[in-house]
Parts: C-alpha cells; sequence; structure tokens
C-alpha cells in the first residue's frame, strides 16, 4: 500500500489545492462519483445537434476509479453524470458503463445534486464532483471532494475556484486531452491500491468478475430539469 502521498503527487502536473494527504482523507469518505459532461469528457466542442463525445480512455478510467472503490470499501459507487444539455453521447456512456443516472438539461445543478442527495440518501460530503466551469461552482462548493478541469484560457477562474473552495485539484490535462483518466490515476494512486487495481483488472480475476456483475447490474436512471423540479425522463 502507497503511503507516501507527496510522492505520487509529485507524479503529475496540476495544481493541488488541497494537500495531497488531505484529499486521499477525503476520497475515504466518497461512495458517489459525479461527473459533468461538456469539457470534462472533451473539449467543450458541439455538433448541431448538440452531442459532444467521449474518449475510451476516460472511459477506462471511470471502470478503474469504481472498481478501485470497490477494493477498498467492497461496494460499487454511486456514477451520475450531471449535464445541462442534451446529449447522446452521454447516454451512451452512461447506459454502456452501467452508471446509476444522468442527469441532463439541468442548468442548475444544485437542483440535481439536492435530488440526488434526496432520492440516494446521500450527504453531499460523500460525493465526488469533477467539473470545468462556471455554471458547475456551485454544486462544487457543497460536494466533498472536487476536481476542476484546467485550461490556460480562464487562470482567474482557477484562481476563483481554489479561493473560494471549490476545487481541490485543477488538472495539467484539458478536456479534450484525457484530464478525466489523469483525476483517476491520481485518485487510484492516493487510494494505495493502484497496483491491486491494476493487477486484478489484468487478471480479470474472481473478485474483478464479482465487481463487474454487480456493476452491470443496475439500468441507468435518467431525469431531467422541469418547472416542477426534477422528474424521471425517457432519453430522445
Amino acid at each position: 500500500m502507497i503511503q507516501d502521498f507527496d510522492s505520487v503527487a509529485s507524479r503529475f502536473g496540476g495544481r493541488f489545492l488541497l494537500s495531497p494527504s488531505e484529499i486521499a482523507g477525503r476520497l475515504a469518505g466518497i461512495n458517489t462519483f459525479i461527473f459533468d459532461w461538456d469539457g470534462v469528457f472533451n473539449n467543450g466542442m458541439k455538433q448541431a445537434n448538440g452531442s459532444s463525445p467521449f474518449g475510451e480512455i476516460d472511459s477506462m478510467g471511470t471502470n478503474l476509479l469504481r472498481f478501485n472503490h470497490y477494493l477498498r470499501h467492497g461496494t460499487v459507487p454511486t456514477t451520475v453524470i450531471i449535464t445541462g444539455e442534451n446529449n447522446a453521447d452521454a447516454y451512451h456512456l452512461a447506459r454502456r458503463e452501467h452508471f446509476d443516472a444522468v442527469y441532463f438539461g439541468c442548468k442548475n445543478k444544485n437542483d440535481a445534486f439536492s435530488h440526488l442527495c434526496r432520492t440516494r440518501h446521500l450527504a453531499p460530503h460523500q460525493a465526488f464532483f469533477m467539473f470545468d466551469d462556471v455554471l458547475d461552482l456551485g454544486m462544487a462548493a457543497k460536494a466533498g471532494l472536487r476536481i476542476m478541469v484546467g485550461r490556460n484560457c480562464n487562470p482567474l477562474l482557477n484562481d476563483f475556484a481554489g479561493a473560494n473552495q471549490m476545487a481541490d485539484y485543477i488538472t495539467s490535462s484539458t478536456g479534450g486531452n484525457h484530464a478525466v483518466r489523469e483525476a483517476v490515476e491520481l485518485l487510484m494512486g492516493l487510494s494505495g491500491r493502484y497496483e491491486d487495481t491494476l493487477k486484478e483488472r489484468i487478471a480479470f480475476s474472481d473478485i474483478y468478475l464479482k465487481y463487474l456483475h454487480l456493476r452491470n447490474t443496475p439500468e441507468t436512471q435518467f431525469y431531467t430539469a422541469s418547472p416542477s423540479g426534477i422528474i424521471p425522463q425517457a432519453i430522445p
């Protein structure tokens, strides 16, 4: 088990707003992983139909992160996408990887987060949130562990998030260059179970197969914002 958090952190080029040991401590209490979509799984560019893609490198990262959690806690964590848009690629990834929920069309992400906490009996400090921009900051202020995607174009926004305790780490990789995988590598390294996670996954071991069965059991639920609040919604 890796105990030298600073040694792990030295391998990463991002900006630590919380010490590596403090990030590791908060990670131990996380049971839910929440991701924004645009600017996180991609560079934020949109097609005419409103969609934006993802990469398999980041997809693999989300699976490794969930398996790493399973090795540490014996449970599959809740995994959620919260996005302000209507994005077919996000739905595809969520269904294929058996994420628990997608909240789409949620311009006020606090509403989606409140609904998630209420329906999943989740305390805000138990949630990890990965995000990239201004409309995410209100939710980031409430989550227990926050990683922000770094971009050279908004250094003042990065400073604002740090000064107002809305981010704990800012990635060196952009959303279009696998920032999700950077975040996953960091968290797995700080968990102390990085090598175990890879070895069990490579071997397709019994414990990995058990995790995979549990991971693939739930069907993804979809929600959207309406004038009356967050409601279940079949995807288009």
